[in-house]
């Protein structure tokens, strides 16, 4: 089947069905469905690949514009203040930046983490662990213990930093997972500068 033949058998109505799942622009998802030669699920498997790509390229960018977004939960016994960064003035205002802020303050709030990424943790904390886990590991020959201390070192990150942590909403993402779908949907880099969590008696 030729693409012109293939394009005529692509409705408008799958176009928009898959830019409803997706986010994707009109001709993107057009083009997804043609080379998927129809098949919905595999024109959003395609197109998910695209956007993680563009995300990837689009993570070396500047973002800063943003927004500070509050966040008070449990009877005012725990809050959150984070800011959240994109390139443009235009997505800061965007509803689906707004929300995403929303839905990671939530995160925080539920979720306790210390740090932004692994690049903020002190390195003298990650020495104390990498002791800890060595210790644990004692006894082991050499390449076990190497191999158990880096498993207990990345278990140790996706507790304490945000980006490594499953997302409260979807435990089948990580926060990084949520905002490079962010990034391939909104078409600009957008990163967690800083947070605070505040909660009573701590």
């Amino acid at each position: 089947m030729s693409n012109e033949t293939k394009s005529e058998s692509i409705t408008a109505g799958m176009v928009n069905e898959l830019r409803k799942k997706t986010g994707a622009g009109l001709m993107d998802c057009k083009t997804a469905l043609i080379e998927a030669n129809g098949s919905l699920d595999e024109a959003e498997t395609i197109l998910k690949k695209k956007g993680i790509a563009s995300a990837a390229k689009k993570a070396t960018r500047e973002a800063a514009e943003g927004t500070i977004q509050a966040y008070i939960h449990g009877g005012g016994r725990v809050g959150v203040m984070l800011e959240l960064n994109c390139e443009t003035d235009f997505v800061a205002k965007n509803d689906d930046f707004k929300q995403l802020a929303k839905d990671i303050c939530m995160h925080i709030a539920a979720a306790s983490p210390l740090y932004v990424s692994r690049e903020d943790v002190p390195e003298e904390l990650v020495e104390k662990e990498k002791d800890v886990a060595s210790a644990q590991a004692e006894g082991k020959p050499a390449q076990a213990i190497e191999k158990i201390v880096e498993g207990k070192l990345n278990k140790w990150y996706g507790q304490i930093c945000l980006v490594e942590q499953e997302y409260i909403k979807d435990t089948s993402k990580k926060i990084q997972d949520v905002l490079t779908d962010a990034v391939a949907k909104m078409g600009e880099n957008i990163v967690v500068s800083r947070f605070e969590r505040y909660q009573i008696g701590e």
